[in-house]
């Protein structure tokens, strides 16, 4: 009778989004749409230097402005912060010296907008400009005045991360081709609706509400606490409806703690939106970068060895730049069996905004020349790209030569639906002249396996409650940025108890009552607070059985075992433990005989009793039914430093297979058709997983053809949507998603794995590799503007003249 929890419908359905209505109607409330009474406004006036020592602040002519109630500067916040606790580097304003243009220097809380801008107008700052550091190599020399001298190794490296596994010199020795590029990256921004927005509402004792568009409540708590120097207690953040992050909200910033002390000090509510150019001067999007790398390819065995040396330009601040630096080589790893891997990456400092954590971020880059590379051996082997590739994907329950634990695997089936339904080998190489298909795979993580802060602590903890009312509601900190990762919560409890999605509610990103979820980055919320929201209704579930027992007057079912966190990998291989608590389908529930649905809950004898009436006796001597669950990723890895990066309790596995046209006149390419798979496991929502894919490939368009900032001495000369050229709907291609029915994880919740960001990696290779077969060029900087297009064309013309010359003499 088991069966009859109605799982199968909600688990893989196509459920709406629960705020879906709310947003297409506007009934979403975003932080700024929030109407705290009589608020301050807070503007900020920022630094036009990239690199300067403020000798001087004049405030008195603003002071003295009617209307205007309070000025920061920097000198008024004594401590820094930063996402990571290894580097709190960021002041809230600037203090003696500004490292870029934008930079936050004073802030103005005020009655109105104007009283506030006309305040800043009045600020008179004198600066000694200093020289900037701008190119990502001089900042690798020695210098006599760091940008963060702080950190006492007299250059502007802010992280340096070599690992070597196996043995490259003999793997790119024994290859039958080695293929060598160098590549250059421009920085993209995530470009998203909702500009960076924080209100702060403060109690007659002192108390703060910060609502802010953040993708990570609990860190930008603990920033709070730190910065303003007060219990935690004393401040609870809520983060309202979200209008995008893609990683650029995934940092505590400087206005959220400006808005914060200006609350603190007046006694007064606050609030600040920025301008659009100011979300472009805040940035923290994908790092400028330099690669130079060698792959060795075995026409027997596949890639025989990478070798990859990385450049990545930071900016002023660290942000989220020592996972991103380790991100840059160990994400390398997959999707392919790689015996001998090489990295060396450097992060540096320059005097621009920084760059942070943007969807997929530290993985995307490398992936681009890595697959360019591997598809540029292949022709030099004379084999098909996607044949060879089908034969070196990694299998199910291994290790990486830096030991990642390897589950599920199901790329090996998406790859061949993806070149039988892309009909790619009736195309590949045999389209006419400006015509072209390329093939790229990928890999990506389901959530850091290393938190941030290394504690025991859960990764994600979910408290489900039902009254007497016979409702649930899920309590969640996991933050949904428009992924859906509430509806997700929601799905999770109903696929345990049968509950119709319209009697759940989640209340999620609030500290004071929610408990705490590390944040949505790195892919990580439905792996993870989704299994901690499934736990949460296994114990419901089981109180609820009882309560049914109990009023049929049977003896309740006996308890089956409790999952014990192992590692469940010896050497590679699973172990008789790992079949035993994880084999099929939902092993913790399901397993006590009783069947959930709207209906109620039904014995195995098939007598019923009512949903309400099982909640009411189970509340007897109890009152209100509480339980909570939660994820602890397995202990995984090696010993070696490092080893945490990339680990991961699960990974996902993409391929994309790309048409283009190539215009040798204009040298425009068109992107025609995207035939997609992504390995995510179980697709809890297929609704959600295809806007995911169909979002990455569009913002993968962006990078790959046509995004990049532009600067000029330090300065962004395209600080706007009019400047800033991103794609529109004209410019998404036709997109074909293919399935390959479910893949299994047997970690994830109800089988499932990530979507969000692993979808994005291979789509710029993809298309650099169907530029090839369409006109014969290989591009190896990102975006592949026209420009680039036709210098790439000329010199190939200028190599054809130049050998038929010689074979002429």
């Amino acid at each position: 009778m088991g069966n009859k929890t109605n799982r199968k419908s909600i688990i893989g359905a196509r459920v709406p989004l629960i705020d879906a209505r709310d947003k297409v109607t506007g009934r979403a409330r975003y932080t700024d749409d929030l109407r705290l009474p009589n608020p301050l406004t807070i503007k900020i006036l920022r630094s036009p230097h990239a690199s300067a020592r403020i000798v001087g602040i004049d405030i008195k002519a603003a002071q003295s402005m009617p209307g205007v109630v309070a000025i920061l500067v920097g000198t008024d916040f004594r401590k820094r912060f930063g996402v990571l606790p290894i580097s709190k580097d960021e002041p809230p304003l600037a203090v003696d010296t500004v490292r870029y243009v934008g930079e936050p220097v004073v802030a103005v809380a005020a009655e109105t907008e104007r009283d506030a801008l006309t305040a800043i107008g009045l600020i008179d700052v004198t600066y000694e400009v200093l020289e900037s550091v701008q190119n990502p190599e001089s900042a690798l020399q020695t210098s006599a005045a760091p940008i963060h001298p702080e950190l006492k190794n007299n250059t502007n490296i802010h992280k340096t991360v070599e690992q070597n596994f196996g043995d490259v010199e003999k793997g790119l020795a024994e290859a039958d081709v080695v293929t060598k590029g160098r590549f250059t990256f421009d920085s993209v921004t995530h470009a998203f609706t909702e500009p960076h927005a924080t209100q702060v509402e403060v109690d007659t004792v002192g108390n703060l509400t910060v609502y802010s568009a953040t993708q990570v409540p609990h860190y930008l708590h603990k920033a709070l606490t730190e910065v303003l120097e007060i219990p935690m207690d004393r401040i609870r953040v809520v983060k309202p409806v979200l209008g995008g992050g893609f990683g650029g909200k995934s940092d505590p910033f400087p206005h959220e703690m400006i808005a914060a002390r200006f609350a603190l000090d007046t006694g007064r509510n606050t609030r600040i939106r920025f301008e659009r150019e100011e979300v472009f001067f805040s940035h923290h999007g994908r790092h400028p970068t330099e690669i130079e790398m060698t792959v060795g390819l075995s026409r027997k065995n596949g890639v025989a060895a990478i070798d990859g040396r990385m450049l990545i330009d930071g900016g002023a601040y660290a942000s989220f730049g020592v996972v991103t630096t380790y991100y840059n080589g160990v994400l390398l790893q997959g999707p392919y069996r790689l015996p001998n891997f090489r990295f060396h990456c450097d992060r540096v400092y320059t005097n621009k905004p920084m760059c942070g954590a943007m969807r997929g971020h530290g993985g995307v880059n490398p992936r681009f020349a890595a697959e360019v590379l591997i598809d540029e051996a292949c022709s030099a082997a004379g084999i098909d790209p996607a044949a060879a590739r089908a034969d070196w994907f990694l299998r199910e329950n291994s290790l990486t030569a830096n030991e990642f634990r390897v589950t599920s695997v199901g790329i090996h089936d998406g790859f061949k639906a993806v070149l039988e339904k892309s009909r790619w080998h009736e195309k590949y190489g045999k389209l006419p002249y400006g015509k072209g298909i390329g093939v790229a795979c990928g890999f990506f993580i389901s959530g850091s396996a290393l938190p941030i802060h290394w504690t025991e602590m859960p990764h994600s903890t979910v408290r489900l409650t039902i009254d007497y009312d016979g409702g649930a509601v899920v309590y969640s900190g996991a933050s949904d940025i428009g992924q859906g990762s509430d509806t997700m919560l929601a799905q999770m409890v109903a696929g345990v108890l049968g509950m119709p999605m319209s009697r759940i509610r989640v209340v999620s990103a609030d500290t004071r009552l929610t408990p705490i979820d590390y944040g949505s980055y790195s892919s990580r919320v439905t792996f993870m607070a989704g299994n901690a929201a499934r736990n949460a209704a296994i114990s419901m579930r089981r109180i609820l059985v009882d309560a049914a027992a109990a009023i049929l007057k049977v003896e309740p079912p006996a308890r089956p075992p409790e999952l014990v966190e192992k590692n469940f990998f010896r050497q590679g291989q699973r172990t008789p433990e790992w079949d035993k608590h994880f084999l099929g389908p939902n092993p913790l529930h399901d397993q006590d005989g009783y069947g959930f649905s709207a209906d109620g809950i039904t014995a195995p004898d098939g007598r019923t009793v009512g949903w309400i009436d099982a909640v009411r006796r189970a509340m007897d001597f109890r009152g209100v039914l509480q339980t909570q669950g939660c994820y602890q990723s397995p202990k995984m890895g090696g010993t070696f430093k490092g080893a945490g990066a990339g680990l991961s309790p699960s990974y996902s596995f993409t391929t994309f297979v790309t048409e283009v046209t190539v215009d040798p006149e204009t040298g425009f390419i068109k992107v025609d058709r995207v035939t997609a798979n992504h390995d995510c496991g179980t697709e809890i929502n297929p609704m959600v997983v295809e806007g995911q894919i169909e979002g990455s490939i569009h913002m993968g368009l962006g990078q790959a053809l046509m995004e990049g900032m532009n600067y000029k001495k330090g300065v962004l000369q395209n600080a706007s949507f009019l400047d800033y050229k991103i794609p529109s709907p004209f410019e998404q291609p036709e997109i074909d998603i293919v399935r390959t029915g479910r893949n299994y994880d047997n970690e994830g919740p109800f089988g499932a794995k990530e979507v969000g960001e692993g979808s994005l990696a291979p789509l710029s290779p993809s298309i650099a590799n169907a530029v090839y077969d369409a006109v014969g060029i290989r591009l190896r900087s990102l975006p592949m503007t026209p420009d680039r297009v036709l210098k790439a064309l000329a010199a190939k013309t200028a190599a054809s003249a130049s050998s038929d010359q010689s074979k002429q003499v």
